[in-house]
């Protein structure tokens, strides 16, 4: 099975917290096991990234950095395959195969200003369309590609929290803790 993490580019607490908390959920639900954030550190998303590990369950793990290029050459040195998604980069289409093949893949999704040697730098750059769109989108098509569907009913470990899929309305099972 693949190891992907996701490295989101320049965090800005002012404009950024909701798109960077979404990128960061939808990495833990869709598969991924890891996400650093580069930019400013922000303590707010940790926490609600955290919270909903701890309530939805599963081993996903949140790091703030401020060196982008740092982590992305420590990625390079644990042989990570470094993917930036943009509008301008190959179809996502026609290089999912090769994707699949790998066994460590690191997903780069930007949020200000991409620097130019992320291109050259990266390994693939995947477009998801070549239209203007949300980071968060090409995020969870990317993943969803990647799995091949499987990461829709993958099965949290220690989850407390759990959906009761129905028709209508909203149902969880809550699993409390048992008193020692």
């Amino acid at each position: 099975m693949v190891k992907v993490e996701v490295l989101r580019i320049g965090h800005r607490i002012i404009r950024d917290v909701r798109v960077t908390t979404h990128c960061a959920l939808v990495a833990r639900a869709f598969g991924a096991e890891k996400i650093i954030v580069t930019g400013e550190e922000d303590k707010s998303i940790e926490k609600t990234v955290k919270n909903v590990a701890s309530s939805w369950g599963g081993n996903f793990k949140i790091k703030f950095s401020s060196n982008l290029k740092k982590e992305v050459e420590k990625k390079k040195k644990e042989e990570f395959t470094i993917v930036h998604l943009t509008m301008y980069g190959e179809k996502l289409e026609k290089k999912i195969k090769e994707l699949r093949g790998k066994k460590k893949i690191c997903l780069v999704a930007g949020a200000e200003k991409v620097p130019a040697w992320i291109y050259s730098e990266s390994d693939y750059n995947i477009s998801v369309g070549t239209q203007p769109h949300s980071e968060i989108a090409s995020l969870a098509i990317t993943l969803h590609e990647i799995f091949g569907g499987k990461e829709l009913t993958k099965k949290f470990s220690k989850a407390k929290i759990k959906i009761i899929p129905q028709k209508k309305g909203k149902k969880t099972e809550n699993k409390k803790k048992k008193a020692d």
